[in-house]
């Protein structure tokens, strides 16, 4: 059916039409907990395509879901025929509308685009989801969103004036907000029947509709009243793509107030922070969310203490949001917040940069609450239910009881003000009873919300999560009326089925279930997924992050996304497809083509591993797929050539005169290059003469044996990227300790942290090598010396991927005294950086650097040593073997482009701080320019010099 679907479709003039397994997969999920696998996913340039689909779309009978971002928590966009992604190409700001305040999109514009441009011109767009980096606003259109300032700016239905929309019959339908009724219903039949059905049931719309602002469960049918205008426009808004398929909206814009400042309340628990948040909307703020203890306590695990600045005393918060145009007033009305919602203490936070670091940590919660307190997986399916504000403190009591009953646990947080709880629950969904407890819970869930008079869904729609439990919610006779205006609407079916009308049960399609757990034989341990590799890669939840920009926030994830825009090269698209894998349904095994397409591009920069709110580590999968795939096979010539490039070193150095002649005859001559898998636009690095071991033999650093009894002893690490390649900075590093009064010294024998091994999926070589290394460091770590390394990938190997391939027993006391040099130094009383005041640098990260080690000590060495600091966010793309691989520089170019070489080209005389190899690499090989590691920087040699 698939083949003859794409046929059909193209055939129809629909130019991109994907029918792969590989973009099966990707699109199978979205961030819920559902699973349906398409049999095409489509992507629309315009609408004359959207139409071209609907009509193939009804020849054949084949359903079809519009989708967005695909952020959708609730399992409202998957589908099981053709699933329309609006967000590849028809993504476009059409017009701005400064004067009116007033922007006209196309669906697939991620809300972060129209929000950059509103804010340019003095302008807002108003509801701002959690998502906001990459959700859509048709998406938004969709669900109802409205995210942590609804109550100064509105739901996104109180923000449309108009819309076009296509019926499943073909129709282009155009509405705009305010229009007459009588104007409205003489337009089209469909309105002229849809008022019909109205006023066939005013009686139950008036009293079970829009009794709080957060109902948004169901159809809006309070809009259609007459006293409300008769407003189809509005009425659209939170349909989930039941009725119509969006192709254009035009939104209101509000005026972005002058001044901003956020209050933190804090309280002895998250109850009370519930029954206080009524009383905060008496100051009229713009936003009051609710956060748990629960919620910081993982991010700083997760991050460190510095993720989370100082919050005031309590075990909850309200984070209360008050802005105006008079800075005075704003500031008067935040005190008397501080002081009249009843808090145990509270702060007036009136730096925006330190406000927009909590602001970060609340936007983060869905994923980082992605696990439960008791280090399990923890679930989206009870999510967002919402209740009527003053009754929020007494439901958050019950609810917690009720998990306690079920023994569950979760992340509470959410929109307080507005009655709305964001919870994600450890179900057992991998227990063979997880199913039944799961249907148990959000059935008393439910029963517990219409106590309360609430809604099941206070923002992300119903989805395939809800609608099986809307009778629960609503009298029959509204459900009535629901299944009435569907088939009105939709009389086939086509349009998203399953959800809100004839739903599925909240327990079918379930994705989790599906997958059966996979830990033996596993190369990497998997130490905080049970040894699963199966709950590794479910970890992914879909939220989508990697699918944003998030350099502003000095983000890496994820670079090849950022390069191609393609789902499939997105950490979600990668954990999609390695999740069918697992399901072992659509993809086969880890030698399937579509495992090996999806993570061809992954740069293995670990930027997931930190930047992912869930701390997936698409680069750790990657080293294990390749280590499945070819275990005892033959590997592709790059594995051998630049997998095992240490060893081919090693043996150059021996003679390195000899070794450079021929690597300069292999750089000018592409053919060779190729024989080892290397694109010929790659230059190759030239041996050192004098490696820094056979320095550091001549300059009296001697090894731990030989420096028995020697106070203030540190271990340098001789990687073989300092010791072959870069031995200046080795040497560097050993002045700069001696300043600092400290011995550096290093191990007997040449070591290897197995890093290429690791990167190429050479895992059992890499754990004999890196044992080797363990062994020859284990002296130091017994004596309680310090171990520095000086090449960030190789550091961060002994902090993180020895623990996954030797376990803590083996690696963990080298993972704990391993340091950088900027970790070293910060942390030494008795050391002071030099003054660095004439120094202006931009300084690239590495990576790894960034995602495993952290780079906020360099940040504060720097700092407190007066530099001027460029930052850069983001990979710098040839990323060890990646950018050299054959096939991989055009990406690894167009990833440079994205921060390292416009910045470059932006500032030609800073110096370049780089203290990876690879980054140094890709700044000379593609813009000329030499960097600096930071131990050449703080050098007082180079001091005297300068």
């Amino acid at each position: 059916m698939t083949t003859e679907l794409t046929q059909a479709l193209r055939r129809a003039g629909v130019g991109d039409v994907l029918s792969d397994g590989l973009s099966r997969a990707a699109y199978s999920s979205d961030a819920s907990l559902y699973r349906l696998v398409p049999q095409v996913v489509v992507r629309p340039h315009e609408r004359d395509e959207v139409l071209a689909t609907l009509a193939v779309c009804r020849d054949a009978g084949v359903p079809l879901v519009a989708r967005g971002g695909g952020t959708s928590i609730a399992g409202n966009s998957i589908g099981e025929g053709v699933v329309i992604d609006f967000s590849r190409y028809m993504n476009r700001v059409l017009e701005f509308d400064a004067s009116a305040g007033a922007a006209v999109v196309q669906p697939g514009t991620v809300h972060a685009t129209l929000q950059k441009q509103a804010l340019a011109e003095g302008w807002r767009f108003g509801p701002d989801p959690s998502s906001h980096s990459r959700c859509t606003v048709g998406g938004m259109v969709g669900n109802n969103a409205c995210g942590s300032r609804a109550l100064g700016y509105g739901r996104t239905s109180d923000n449309v004036l108009a819309l076009e929309s296509v019926t499943a019959a073909g129709e282009v339908l155009r509405t705009r907000h305010g229009e007459d009724r009588a104007d409205v219903v003489a337009a089209s039949p469909v309105w002229a029947g849809l008022d019909a059905i109205a006023q066939r049931h005013l009686g139950v719309i008036r009293p079970e509709f829009a009794r709080f602002g957060r109902q948004v469960s169901g159809y809006a049918a309070e809009h259609l009243l007459p006293e409300n205008g008769f407003d189809v426009s509005r009425f659209l808004v939170g349909s989930e793509g039941t009725l119509t398929v969006l192709t254009e909206a035009t939104m209101r814009l509000v005026r972005e107030p002058s001044h901003r400042v956020l209050v933190v309340l804090g309280y002895a628990d998250i109850y009370d922070a519930g029954d206080a948040a009524p009383s905060v909307l008496e100051f009229s703020p713009i936003a009051a969310e609710g956060l748990d203890k629960r919620i910081v306590d993982i991010l700083t695990a997760r991050r460190g203490p510095s993720a989370v600045p100082d919050l005031p005393r309590g075990e909850g918060w309200l984070f209360v949001e008050i802005a105006g145009d008079d800075r005075a007033e704003v500031i008067a009305r935040a005190h008397r917040v501080a002081d009249g919602c009843g808090a145990l203490d509270s702060a007036v936070i009136e730096d925006l940069a330190v406000a927009a670091t909590l602001w970060r940590v609340r936007e983060d919660g869905a994923g980082l609450s992605s696990r439960s307190a008791r280090d399990r997986p923890a679930h989206a399916g009870w999510e967002d239910a919402a209740v009527p504000p003053g009754r929020l403190g007494a439901y958050l009591r019950e609810f917690d009881e009720l998990m306690s009953a079920h023994d569950l646990t979760g992340l509470p947080y959410g929109h307080f003000g507005d009655g709305c709880l964001h919870i994600r629950i450890d179900f057992p969904l991998d227990r063979p009873d997880g199913m039944q407890g799961y249907s148990e819970f959000i059935d008393a869930s439910a029963d517990l919300v219409a106590k309360y008079e609430g809604s099941f869904s206070g923002e992300h729609g119903d989805g395939r999560a809800r609608s099986g439990l809307l009778p629960k919610m609503y009298s029959p006779e509204v459900i009535a009326l629901f299944g009435e205006v569907k088939r009105h609407f939709d009389p086939a079916g086509l349009l998203n089925p399953g959800v809100l009308v004839d739903p599925a049960a909240p327990t079918d399609y379930l994705r989790i279930p599906a997958a059966g757990r996979v830990s033996e034989p596993l190369a990497l341990k998997y130490l905080h997924d049970g040894g699963d590799f199966a709950q590794a890669v479910h970890r992914c939840t879909g939220v989508g992050k990697c699918r944003a920009d998030n350099s502003a926030a000095g983000g890496v994830m994820c670079p090849s996304y950022l390069a191609t825009g393609e789902e499939k090269d997105s950490t979600r698209g990668r954990a999609r497809v390695l999740q069918e894998m697992v399901n072992g349904s659509l993809v086969h095994g880890w030698s399937s083509p579509e495992v090996h397409d999806a993570l061809d591009l992954c740069l293995s920069c670990k930027g997931c591993a930190s930047d992912c709110p869930t701390g997936i580590d698409m680069a750790s999968y990657k080293a294990e797929v390749l280590h499945q795939t070819y275990r005892h096979k033959p590997r592709p010539r790059s594995h051998y050539a630049l997998g095992q490039l240490p060893r081919w070193v090693r043996l150059g150095g021996r003679m390195p005169k000899i070794a450079n002649v021929m690597l300069g005859l292999g750089d000018r001559v592409g053919a060779f290059k190729r024989l080892a898998g290397v694109d010929p636009r790659r230059s190759l690095p030239e041996l050192a003469p004098v490696t820094f071991r056979q320095w550091c033999s001549t300059h009296g650093v001697k090894t731990v044996e030989e420096s028995d009894g020697q106070p203030d002893r540190v271990l340098l690490l001789t990687d073989t990227f300092t010791n072959h390649f870069s031995p200046e900075i080795g040497q560097a590093a050993v002045r700069v300790l001696r300043d600092a009064g400290l011995e550096p010294v290093i191990t007997s024998r040449d070591g290897c942290c197995g890093l290429t091994w690791i990167t190429t999926g050479q895992l059992d070589a890499a754990r004999r090598i890196l044992g080797k290394t363990l062994d020859d460091l284990e002296p130091a770590v017994r004596q309680g010396i310090p171990i520095v390394g000086l090449e960030p990938s190789c550091t961060a190997v002994y902090r993180s991927d020895a623990l996954e391939l030797l376990g803590e027993e083996r690696a963990g006391g080298v993972a704990r005294h391993t340091k950088t040099l900027a970790e070293l130094l910060t942390g030494l009383d008795s050391w002071s950086p030099p003054d660095l005041s004439d120094e202006r640098l931009t300084a690239q990260p590495h990576c790894h650097h960034h995602a495993v080690l952290g780079w906020s000590a360099d940040a504060q060495l720097l700092k407190d040593a007066g530099a001027d600091v460029t930052r850069l966010a983001g990979c710098c793309g040839l990323a060890g073997n990646f950018g050299v691989e054959e096939g991989h520089y055009d990406v690894s170019v167009k990833v440079a482009e994205h921060q390292l070489l416009p910045a470059l080209r932006a500032d030609p005389d800073a110096t370049l701080l780089a203290d990876g190899f690879s980054c140094r690499t890709q700044a000379e090989d593609l813009a000329d320019r030499k960097g600096v590691h930071l131990a050449q920087i703080l050098d007082p040699l180079h001091r005297e010099v300068t």
